[in-house]
């Protein structure tokens, strides 16, 4: 991708320029300077959200939609937390009580969410490419949570607003290991997508029946020996082991599972010694974390898990993508 005019301190352009984009539903194919647009604009909310008063009513008058077709718990909770705190009118439309469990198709929803004239709607669904033919239907920015197997952008982000805060450098030369269930992950998409984007080595970790055959394409390095893969990394994200999405025997068992790829702390110090640890959550503790893995505050090498971290930072990305898209909406000056 060519590279625009930058501003001038170099990091992206000004105005609409530095996010063209009308809504967010994957993090595939964007430019540096967009992820890192996003990423700064959710530093004021980190400081925001530190604070006794954590509101701010800039989108005071517009209404978020959060339609959520798959169950959640972090995700539902944080975006409607981040509409909140931005002062918008925030309504959760769940599946199970909508007409979808009726026999209404998905097309129809998304014309009757777009009725309603909502400025912002943030979706999860179980079928990949959901969320973007919801996109195409609607005239309002779509924020996507989570789609199949598809993506999830702003987990993405959050994961990437976590590491820079806890290392304060830059991504390139950095190294994250990527580990368990790769083939059924979003998450691991959406992290992969975003840290070979800014520069990161990415090394991906899975047993060979939950790794994508064709993962090499999406610029990773590959591996089924965790250990091996632990050796130099920087971070170590964990995945859970998403039996929902599994059809058949992917795994022998769960303690043979854990004894080839949970991360212990014998494990841990296979890594730099200041690794730091994540985990998207929900955590399957003593299969692919231990408890004394992810519970684990600095110890004397820095290594440390950021666990919770990845929760707060979730707030504020999802403030400040819901802020950037619905800019043009209020007509700010370079957004319209």
């Amino acid at each position: 991708m060519t590279s625009p005019n930058l501003d001038a301190a170099g990091r992206y352009p000004a105005g609409s320029a530095a996010f063209p984009h009308r809504s967010l539903t994957g993090l595939a194919g964007l430019a540096p300077w967009e992820i890192l647009f996003l990423l700064d604009e959710a530093e004021q909310w980190v400081e925001l959200n530190r604070q006794p008063h954590k509101r701010n009513d800039r989108l005071a008058g517009l209404t978020i939609i959060n339609a959520f077709f798959e169950n959640s718990t972090r995700t539902l909770l944080s975006f409607e937390i981040a509409g909140k705190r931005l002062g918008a009118d925030v309504v959760n439309m769940h599946a199970a009580q909508s007409s979808v469990k009726k026999g209404e198709t998905l097309i129809d929803t998304a014309m009757t969410l777009n009725a309603m004239h909502a400025d912002a709607i943030v979706i999860r669904h179980q079928s990949s490419g959901a969320v973007q033919l919801i996109a195409d239907k609607v005239d309002c920015p779509v924020l996507n949570a989570g789609d199949g197997q598809h993506e999830h952008p702003t987990q993405g982000l959050l994961d990437a607003l976590t590491i820079r805060h806890a290392k304060g450098a830059e991504f390139a030369g950095m190294r994250v290991t990527i580990c368990g269930d790769i083939l059924h992950s979003r998450v691991a998409r959406s992290n992969i997508h975003c840290l070979t984007t800014l520069g990161a080595e990415v090394r991906v970790c899975a047993p060979p029946a939950l790794m994508p055959a064709d993962i090499e394409a999406l610029k990773v390095h590959p591996f089924h020996d965790f250990d091996a893969a632990l050796v130099g990394s920087d971070v170590v994200m964990m995945l859970r082991l998403q039996q929902e999405r599994m059809s058949g025997q992917f795994i022998p068992s769960p303690r043979e599972y854990r004894h080839l790829y949970g991360l212990t702390l014998d494990r841990l110090a296979k890594a730099k010694g200041d690794a730091l640890v994540m985990h998207p959550g929900p955590m399957n503790r003593g299969v692919e974390i231990d408890s004394n893995v992810a519970d684990l505050a600095q110890n004397a090498s820095g290594a440390r898990s950021a666990i919770t971290t990845q929760v707060e930072m979730g707030v504020a990305i999802r403030m400040a993508c819901l802020d950037v898209l619905t800019r043009r909406t209020r007509g700010l000056e370079g957004w319209a």
